[in-house]
């Protein structure tokens, strides 16, 4: 399974976002869950993000990163526009991830 999330931070919650962010990636390096495959990106704006993830097994294996629930628990409090997930279908890549 493959998808794009895309959402808008409010923007004196950027820091925050950022901060939450950053704890996420730290636990998924600790925890290394199997099948995954995640990046975000913040977009020239400065309040829009992009998540691209892989997962092998769907998006149960985000269970296992604590500081992920943490994160999306408080998502909805600094939005200005909700996530949007877009499924992928992969018709080709290079180096990718």
């Amino acid at each position: 399974m493959h998808v794009m999330i895309r959402w808008q931070i409010k923007p004196d919650q950027v820091e925050r976002e950022l901060e939450l962010l950053r704890a996420v990636y730290e636990d998924m390096h600790a925890v290394r869950p199997e099948g995954l495959r995640y990046a975000t990106f913040q977009l020239d704006d400065g309040v829009t993000f992009v998540d691209v993830a892989e997962m092998a097994d769907g998006p149960g294996v985000l269970q296992q990163v604590e500081a992920f629930q943490h994160y999306r628990a408080t998502l909805e409090e600094r939005c200005d526009e909700p996530p949007a997930v877009t499924v992928l279908q992969e018709v080709g890549a290079y180096r990718f991830p």
